[in-house]
């Protein structure tokens, strides 16, 4: 089965949903939702999986639920894949 794993920098409270490149080694996202009741991590599932095109259900945060910081696993693609659908 193919999946990738990358690292990703979570910027809620943005004033636009996007993904502005590469930090660090981790994928800068920023999302319109508050950290709040887990709803930019929500927003972050929905915005890569939408990009992936994949399920919302193909997408996990494995590390860093409650961080900036987080490892995402999505199921379905592989690692080269997942970074030109997110533009990385």
């Amino acid at each position: 089965m193919r999946r990738a794993e990358l690292r990703i920098r979570l910027q809620p409270r943005a004033t636009r949903e996007e993904i502005s490149g590469e930090r660090g080694g981790a994928i800068v996202v920023r999302v319109t939702e508050p950290p709040v009741d887990g709803r930019a991590n929500d927003a972050l599932v929905r915005l890569i999986a939408k990009r992936a095109g994949v399920a919302k259900s193909r997408v996990t945060i494995v590390r860093g639920a409650r961080s900036r910081d987080k490892l995402v696993r999505v199921n379905g693609v592989d690692e080269a894949e997942l970074r030109r659908a997110l533009g990385a």
